[in-house]
């Protein structure tokens, strides 16, 4: 486990800088993100990816349903003397808000849901008619789409590739790592949850949603702040190679429109 998932401050300043730096510029090729819009962000955790929207003075509203996270999130928040709402919630029983988001943010959170198509049917309750969407997530074949990062072990947090092994070798391995058994019900519920882009692209054709714009990156733009690598896209025709893409797709990022 790395220090940025004990250090949870390092790691709201962390994603607001991708945030800033990457969310906002391919946002706002779709969207005025200048004049004051109103923002969800669905699975905000501690609410990074949300300050740099709420310092130019957009309503933000983050739902996550961890109430530690969104403790953390009213702290900094607090801290950074800005103003967010942040509700403690599972989004599949949030009410009220309907039809009232320009935008919402659903990063690395769709591979970890098992009804994917019921979450597109609250995030449409929730938008705008001609809102936007925004979805962020790793590939499931990517080295670490397994988010085995979050291991204790520092040898299986470093390992990539062995999230796609049988349930049963995976779950032994990380048996054998000592991995707390939360971890490993996490670990085991995201590779029965993954999302590859294949399986995403048919999911959206069967919605109300329309997918504008998509970028496959070799080096997720997040690697930036975390490892200093300049974020890269897959170059063509790998990105075109349905399937293949998927072993070197870090960070998929979408937009959306119904």
């Amino acid at each position: 486990m790395q220090k940025r998932h004990v250090d949870r401050f390092q790691y709201f300043r962390e994603l607001a800088h991708t945030s800033e730096q990457y969310f906002i510029p391919y946002i706002k090729e779709h969207l005025d993100v200048e004049n004051p819009i109103s923002i969800l962000e669905i699975g905000c955790g501690d609410g990074g990816n949300l300050l740099p929207f709420a310092k130019r003075g957009h309503e933000v509203v983050g739902v996550d349903i961890s109430s530690s996270r969104i403790n953390g999130a009213i702290a900094f928040f607090k801290r950074e003397n800005l103003n967010g709402k942040f509700i403690c919630a599972d989004i599949f029983r949030l009410s009220g808000y309907k039809d009232h988001f320009d935008l919402i943010i659903c990063h690395d959170v769709i591979e970890h849901v098992g009804n994917k198509q019921e979450l597109l049917q609250k995030i449409e309750y929730f938008l705008k008619p001609g809102g936007l969407l925004f979805v962020g997530f790793p590939a499931w074949q990517m080295p670490f789409g397994g988010h085995q990062q979050i291991c204790h072990n520092r040898l299986l947090s470093m390992l990539p590739f062995f999230h796609l092994l049988p349930q049963r070798i995976y779950k032994f391995i990380l048996s054998l790592g000592k991995e707390s058994a939360d971890c490993i019900d996490e670990l085991i519920s995201i590779k029965q949850t993954k999302t590859t882009i294949e399986g995403f692209e048919k999911l959206i054709a069967g919605t109300s949603f329309e997918i504008i714009n998509r970028r496959l990156y070799f080096i997720n733009p997040h690697y930036e702040v975390k490892f200093g690598f300049k974020p890269r896209l897959l170059i063509k025709p790998l990105s075109d190679i349905e399937y293949l893409r998927n072993f070197f797709t870090t960070s998929c990022f979408y937009l959306l429109r119904n």
